[in-house]
């Protein structure tokens, strides 16, 4: 029987998550909360992990070799570099990257490291499932390649150069890192985001504004996806 991790990087992201859940019951552990909880006969483990790739990958790894999760979805926002993104459309991770992983002095293309590489991918069978639910409720998504680092990328120069770097459509701060874990524990994983923000915005936008309306639009589209799992 499947057990699945819902993973968010802020409160924000997995409050409209655990609004669908009722009995739900809180376990601590390493410096953060996990909500267990049940829906129909689908075990079901919702965390937040904090912003960035290192809170990110202790929040999957305990999710799948603490509490036996076996699949995992991450629901949340990102910034749009692809200039057909607006905010509040989804876009389902194909492959990812790291964008501030950089050993260039050495040789290597950005992103990679010995024994890694530059993209990793998500689960083929979960992306299609998204892309089905998209279709049947005449939802707008794209797929495509997340790039993910540790900074909030407001310079437009920097936006150009790992949009161009990495074919990149969408930027944040935690799906590499997580799909990482997923990948070498042999973990299926989703990596869903709503657009927060986009390219032609400047730096003084008010983030908050458009987090909340993003993080629901990604909440109730990936709990419709978890319905074709369940």
């Amino acid at each position: 029987m499947t057990k699945l991790a819902i993973m968010g990087a802020m409160e924000e992201e997995i409050t409209p998550l655990l609004s669908h859940f009722t009995d739900i019951q809180k376990n601590e552990f390493a410096n953060n909360i996990y909500y267990e909880a049940k829906l129909n006969n689908l075990d079901v483990v919702i965390a937040y992990s904090k912003i960035g790739k290192v809170f990110s990958t202790l929040t999957a790894t305990t999710m799948i070799e603490k509490f036996g999760c076996d699949t995992l979805l991450f629901s949340g926002v990102a910034g749009g570099v692809n200039p057909e993104l607006k905010i509040g459309d989804l876009i389902v991770a194909n492959k990812l990257s790291q964008h501030d992983l950089d050993i260039t002095a050495f040789g290597h293309p950005h992103g990679y490291v010995p024994g890694g590489s530059v993209y990793v991918e998500t689960s083929e069978k979960l992306k299609n499932i998204a892309l089905e639910v998209a279709r049947e409720n005449d939802v707008k998504i794209i797929e495509g390649i997340i790039a993910t680092g540790d900074q909030f990328v407001c310079d437009e120069k920097r936006k150009d150069f790992i949009a161009n770097t990495f074919n990149a459509d969408a930027l944040e701060m935690e799906g590499a890192s997580v799909a990482v874990v997923c990948d070498a524990l042999k973990v299926p994983c989703l990596i869903l985001r709503a657009i927060s923000d986009t390219a032609d915005m400047d730096a003084g936008f008010n983030f908050e504004e458009f987090l909340e309306t993003s993080a629901k639009n990604s909440a109730n589209f990936l709990m419709k996806v978890i319905e074709k799992i369940n």
